[in-house]
């Protein structure tokens, strides 16, 4: 009971949000890469946070986090192939996501930790 209200305060939810948009963009990144070498290929994207949580920020409460997260091709060069992945930045990316949801589940995790302190529930 105490965890499902806990779950609920704006921090968890978007930590908990910043962690499925991390994972998400890391999946984006390696679909990508599998496919940088196949003819015709249009790489993708994912929506920034920033751009989720704008969207988002308009809904109701329960439903603005849970929304999926929109999809984009990516503006570049392509290759004479007409494949437009660049392995360069996509595994940049999926580094940048990697660490970015590394930080989300540690910042969550010690929120948790600190609101069942509060509680006198312990660590």
């Amino acid at each position: 009971m105490i965890l499902a209200v806990i779950s609920d305060l704006d921090i968890f939810r978007i930590y908990s949000a910043m962690a499925r948009h991390s994972a998400e963009s890391q999946r984006v990144s390696a679909t990508n890469i599998s496919r940088a070498d196949q003819p015709g290929f249009k790489a993708t994207e994912i929506e920034s946070f920033q751009d989720y949580l704008t969207r988002t920020a308009s809904t109701q409460p329960t439903e603005g986090m849970t929304e999926g997260f929109r999809m984009r091709e990516v503006l570049g060069e392509a290759k004479p192939n007409g494949n437009t992945v660049n392995l360069e930045e996509q595994v940049f990316k999926a580094s940048e996501a990697a660490g970015k949801h590394e930080m989300a589940l540690r910042v969550y995790t010690k929120s948790l930790d600190l609101m069942r302190a509060a509680l006198g529930r312990g660590v």
